[in-house]
């Protein structure tokens, strides 16, 4: 029984060995969870465990202090926790998750793709990329093109050629209506340059993680978007989502935890500095792997709706008003769909961002808000097109779709009323789309379906047509 049980595990480590190269990954020492580039060598123990020397020395240090006979200590050693120096049992999994393991740190930088200034984009081709997704946002596009090129030439530079130059990160905030793209965006770049991304939302964060998360645990999130690869997490993207709502509350007479304190907390982390970070959890709490990540070459990408803020907008530019030739009108603003690009850093602070935040956001623009055009427009022209996957779907049953531009412009005006966005369009398409998919593989005679406009309104069927 004992030499089965033997010839199991040795099967198990065989396998294990196979299928993961623990050269890959650093050492974890058991008791302390420190890597091997902080912890210094480790000693080996059966079943792939190891001990730092710091662990080791503090363990003697306390048998020695605590007057206990080392025989008497190894008589207990097959007591459950008392296996420090005897036999650890055959243990059926490795002792370190698989999503804590840490890959070891490459010597050579040169090896990271987006690195390399010979192959990294030009502006204008990241634009003519952006645009094969996004429609329309052609001034975003450009100010994201060009703050992104600079900002990875800056970090693949060399210090000899910088000299006593030193050229600041361009961290963006993006200003935009919900459902105008501003996600998208940020996931559209990040596969253009293959750098990792990490995508979280300031809602859940509050300072030093009373409820919710902690601030530097959006670092986390990016350690484990790169597999956690140190290396590759320093030159990864960070993209904050609804950074509006930590703006400093009005009129509070307690701590405000999750407003300015969170603004306060971030202002090193945008600037760049050295964090201390678990590997495979985001909390600091969790006897997980400790982890240094510098945030000086880290993109951070801010984003939010502000809803507020063109109240604020309005108010500042109808401050000329005045009687007289000259004047402005007081409602000349009031129907101007992009109030939004006249965004100023006044009006950000008016709205409760604080000053040394938004001075380490250099880069302020604002996307349009989506109209009637544009959402037909996204409807069918990006590669992945809401249309063009429907109608993926029923050419994999040998159908043909198609839709009338009455029907298009149906869509479009649908999603306006809803006020989301572009969100919208995909859930008025599932509504009307529903039966059609449900009985087209019904009938193997349909050659093409074509939705018109009664379709959307759902005041008639859609156009079959056999065959030959």
């Amino acid at each position: 029984m004992d030499n089965t049980n033997e010839n199991m595990t040795e099967d198990k480590d065989i396998n294990k060995n196979n299928n993961v190269n623990s050269d890959d990954y650093e050492k974890i020492c058991f008791v302390c969870r420190r890597p091997e580039s902080r912890a210094g060598k480790m000693i080996v123990m059966p079943n792939n465990i190891y001990i730092c020397q710091d662990c080791m020395q503090r363990t003697f240090d306390s048998i020695n202090s605590s007057g206990i006979n080392y025989e008497d200590m190894m008589k207990m050693s097959n007591m459950p926790g008392m296996g420090m120096f005897g036999n650890f049992g055959v243990m059926d999994s490795d002792p370190v998750p698989e999503k804590q393991k840490l890959k070891k740190k490459k010597e050579d930088k040169k090896e990271l793709p987006a690195l390399d200034v010979s192959k990294l984009p030009a502006p204008h081709e990241i634009k003519k990329k952006l645009d094969e997704y996004v429609i329309g946002q052609d001034y975003a596009k450009k100010v994201m093109s060009v703050a992104v090129y600079n900002h990875y030439k800056r970090v693949s530079a060399d210090a000899r050629i910088l000299g006593d130059v030193e050229i600041e990160k361009s961290n963006m905030l993006m200003i935009g209506p919900t459902g105008s793209g501003k996600t998208y965006l940020v996931k559209t770049l990040a596969r253009i340059l293959q750098v990792p991304l990490a995508i979280t939302d300031a809602t859940t964060l509050t300072e030093a993680g009373y409820i919710g998360d902690d601030i530097e645990s959006v670092v986390s999130k990016l350690l484990l978007a790169a597999d956690n690869d140190v290396e590759k997490a320093e030159h990864g993207i960070i993209f904050i989502d609804e950074i509006d709502k930590i703006a400093k509350k009005k009129e509070t007479r307690s701590r405000d935890v999750s407003g300015e304190s969170v603004q306060q907390g971030m202002l090193k982390l945008l600037e760049g500095s050295e964090i201390e970070v678990p590997v495979g959890a985001t909390s600091k709490n969790a006897m997980v792997p400790q982890v240094t990540v510098n945030t000086k070459d880290i993109l951070f990408i801010c984003g939010g709706a502000f809803p507020d803020l063109e109240d604020i907008i309005k108010t500042r530019l109808n401050k000329s008003s005045s009687m007289g030739f000259n004047a402005d009108l007081k409602d000349k603003y009031d129907d101007e769909k992009n109030i939004m690009s006249y965004v100023t850093v006044d009006d950000l602070r008016e709205y409760g961002m604080i000053p040394e935040f938004l001075g380490r956001l250099p880069i302020i623009y604002s996307l349009d808000r989506l109209d009637e055009d544009m959402l037909v427009n996204i409807l069918k022209e990006p590669k992945n097109a809401i249309l063009k996957q429907y109608q993926k779907l029923l050419e994999l049953d040998e159908v043909k779709l198609e839709f009338t531009d009455d029907a298009l412009r149906s869509i479009a005006r649908k999603a306006m009323e809803k006020d989301t966005g572009a969100r919208a369009l995909r859930s008025i398409i599932e509504d009307f789309m529903l039966d059609i998919m449900y009985e087209i593989p019904k009938d193997s005679n349909i050659g093409s379906v074509t939705i018109t406009e009664d379709v959307v309104e759902k005041k008639g069927a859609p156009v079959i047509t056999m065959r030959a």
